[in-house]
């Protein structure tokens, strides 16, 4: 199976430091979701991993959650992509739980459920706790200079063999 895991804040859609708390602000990077299109057409299964700290601090609840990934789900299907699943950390960072990225609970949840080898699989990220995340595990870290990206990429400590990327669209142009 060909899988593919993606983060969803500043690399399918704008990041925002003050969270993104509902649907409307909930805006795709130009030529991600026609990227996720051509990774559905090309037979990856696109699964989403996100930190989603927003629910913890108490700025948005479960139902607001679920009305951003169904706007996310149906953009994505009005250009011919899916996304074939959504993981997320809803905790705050103080909870020191095992599946907010940069640990890899959730990572490992998405392998189990898929039933995948991550040696190698792609791993799509704007910050360096989604490469970590992902990299521990053996999955192939990809940078996105998008969202949160070119400050990771300017901090440095990229884990090794990272590749780097101007957005999600140019990645998957290599990859497919």
């Amino acid at each position: 199976m060909k899988l593919i895991i993606l983060d969803r804040d500043g690399v399918i859609n704008q990041d925002s430091d003050q969270f993104i708390k509902s649907p409307d602000e909930w805006k795709p990077i130009p030529g991600s979701l026609e990227a996720i299109a051509r990774l559905t057409q090309a037979g990856y299964r696109v699964v989403v991993a996100t930190n989603q700290s927003g629910i913890g601090r108490g700025l948005f609840d479960m139902p607001t959650l679920n009305a951003i990934h169904d706007k996310m789900h149906k953009a994505c299907a009005q250009v011919g992509g899916r996304i074939d699943a959504v993981f997320f950390c809803p905790h705050a960072a103080e909870a020191d739980c095992k599946c907010r990225k940069p640990r890899s609970g959730m990572i490992e949840e998405i392998a189990e459920r898929f039933g995948v080898d991550l040696k190698g699989m792609p791993s799509v990220g704007d910050s360096l706790r989604d490469l970590e995340a992902s990299a521990q595990l053996g999955a192939q870290p990809v940078l996105v200079l998008t969202g949160k990206g070119r400050k990771t990429q300017t901090k440095g400590g990229l884990p090794a063999n990272t590749l780097v990327f101007p957005d999600l669209a140019a990645y998957v142009a290599t990859l497919v």
